[in-house]
């Protein structure tokens, strides 16, 4: 009984790693069973701002192209934002501030908040 425990504990633990390093992982894995899985070879983390602007995510009123020429130094932006966003603009074929429009709606009204910034909840004051 422990013998598989540990067996079922080692390998809960293997696809933890292979799921958090996927990004490093992915290059190594053979082309046949990329092929199984198309998702797979489609992941490309962008971490920079050059990279995101050249997938697109860029507009005259969210300037990433801005943030380059100056030499930011940051990374870049949010990596599941980024990722949700470009979904969103491939999914729902929209541009890069409606999908962000989009988005931004959803995360509201996760959080119980109206498109308009005002609250769902019956019990909130919004007035004095």
């Amino acid at each position: 009984m422990l013998f598989w425990l540990s067996v079922f504990a080692l390998s809960a633990l293997l696809v933890m790693l292979a799921f958090r390093y996927r990004a490093t992982l992915i290059p190594y894995v053979p082309n046949p069973v990329k092929s199984l899985f198309p998702r797979l070879g489609h992941y490309s983390p962008l971490s920079t701002f050059a990279e995101q602007a050249d997938a697109g995510l860029t507009s005259s009123s969210f300037d990433i192209e801005a943030n380059i020429q100056e030499g930011d130094s940051r990374a870049g932006l949010d990596e599941r934002g980024t990722q949700e966003v470009l979904e969103i603009m491939r999914r729902e074929r929209v541009n890069f501030d409606q999908a962000r429009l989009i988005r931004q709606n959803r995360i509201l009204a996760a959080n119980g908040i109206d498109p308009s910034g005002i609250p769902l909840d019956a019990k909130a004051v919004t007035r004095l």
